[in-house]
């Protein structure tokens, strides 16, 4: 979970301080998802971004097998600003956006041919 804006966020909200974000499907929020994730977080400086951290390994799988989510902090109902706003030092409204989910990372395509010689 490296890639996108895990080593450059701004700030970090555990797993377990964010259950107001999940699931992202049901929240009351622009979401955005996929590719569009990834142009928005192209968009922002890395420390306007809260990026939500694994405490566990459970947590670790779960948030790496999640698509790549946005969520514009400002597009936040209240309630759910006000419980992370707690979870943060900084305040809320200076982060532009918050990531759930690892970046998409290009690999090179390999042949299973080149693996025979092993």
């Amino acid at each position: 979970m490296l890639k996108g804006h895990f080593t450059s966020a701004g700030a970090s909200i555990d797993y377990g301080d964010a259950t107001g974000l999940f699931p992202v499907d049901e929240l009351d929020s622009t979401v955005l998802q996929h590719r569009d994730a990834q142009l928005a977080l192209d968009d922002v400086d890395g420390a306007d971004v809260i990026i939500i951290a694994p405490t566990s390994l459970a947590t670790s799988y779960l948030l790496t097998q999640h698509a790549l989510t946005t969520i514009p902090v400002d597009s936040l109902p209240a309630a759910t600003q006000g419980q992370l706003g707690e979870k943060i030092e900084e305040p809320l409204d200076t982060f532009d956006l918050i990531q759930v989910g690892k970046w998409n990372t290009d690999s090179p395509n390999h042949s299973l041919a080149e693996f025979t010689n092993a």
